[in-house]
């Protein structure tokens, strides 16, 4: 199978999403989920996934509220199709019904992205804290600023993702190069390269925690992946539910009116990196994308600012003669 194993185990979520809103909405005579069998699927319309897209705009599961968006909608839709398509092919199912549902449509939205002033906030603020932080977050901040400093420096000096992030090993990094090895959506593996500025943060970080492992204190003995580049504060391998915490409570307070997350911290590096090389083609090759219209999409309001700007270097009239 070409998709990586966060992409199945994905799927898996979307398909066990569906099968709730059957047993709840649908046939609801049956109790668990493993009862809705192949001959229940037959019975399933095109307009039964069409209200159930509708249900996820504001669904229950397991007695908590959650909201999908376009985006989401039609992740969840191109799992159902996947999921229908394979057992059609298989002579399981009459119909694959899931074709005839339309893909919800997305509206696109302008980049949200940090402004280098908002950048330099964000980093302060998890390097020195803030009266913002309340005291339970401060205390946390001071046990873990050295790695929240690396986290947020690499994903801005980068464009990593955060699937890509989480799951670097030590052995990854490469000091006399400064580069380091990541796994890509689809299984490759690339090499990007980071700044004097990266390398010091990280620098920074390995020597912090390799002095608390030293130390012998409680946090080290927890350590269950000592081959993990970044470790929670149980010494775990570090979550993606974690990062996306501490991206949101440093950014809150750099940029209180925008909700960042650490994707958009990698939209800002690879609008920044378009700014500088006004390459779309660079950009689209360090952040991994397949396909150069992608970037193109999300960095078009960067190429209308360049065009504006050049617009206004052309004078027809000499200012002295104004």
């Amino acid at each position: 199978m070409r998709t990586s194993s966060l992409t199945r185990l994905n799927y898996a979520y979307d398909i066990r999403i569906f099968y709730d809103y059957l047993l709840h909405q649908k046939f609801r005579t049956y109790q668990v989920m493993r009862e809705i069998t192949l001959s229940d699927l037959d019975s399933v319309s095109a307009f039964d996934l069409e209200l159930y897209l509708d249900y996820l705009s504001a669904y229950y599961y397991n007695g908590k509220k959650f909201q999908c968006g376009e985006k989401a909608k039609m992740r969840k839709l191109a799992s159902l199709r996947t999921f229908f398509k394979y057992f059609f092919k298989k002579d399981l199912l009459k119909a694959n019904v899931a074709a005839k549902v339309d893909l919800p449509k997305i509206h696109e939205q302008g980049i949200i992205r940090l402004e280098p002033n908002e950048v330099s906030e964000l980093l302060d603020t998890a390097e020195h804290g803030s009266i913002y932080l309340s005291a339970k977050q401060e205390a946390a901040r001071k046990k873990s600023a050295m790695r929240d400093v690396a986290i947020l420096t690499l994903f801005l000096g980068t464009g990593i993702r955060i699937s890509e992030l989480v799951g670097l090993d030590r052995k990854d990094i490469d000091f006399n190069n400064n580069a380091f090895t990541i796994t890509r959506k689809g299984g490759n593996q690339s090499i990007l390269y980071f700044s004097e500025e990266v390398a010091q943060a990280l620098a920074d970080y390995l020597a912090w925690i390799d002095e608390e492992i030293d130390k012998q204190t409680a946090f080290s003995t927890k350590i269950s992946d000592p081959n993990a580049l970044f470790l929670s504060s149980q010494g775990n391998r570090i979550s993606v539910r974690a990062v996306e915490l501490l991206v949101k409570k440093y950014s809150a307070i750099a940029s209180p009116l925008k909700k960042i997350t650490p994707h958009k911290l990698r939209s800002t590096y690879g609008t920044e990196l378009y700014r500088e090389t006004q390459d779309i083609y660079v950009v689209a090759d360090v952040l991994g994308h397949k396909d150069v219209n992608t970037t193109k999409k999300h960095y078009a309001a960067i190429s209308d600012e360049i065009r504006r700007n050049a617009s206004r270097k052309v004078k027809l009239r000499d200012r002295d003669e104004q």
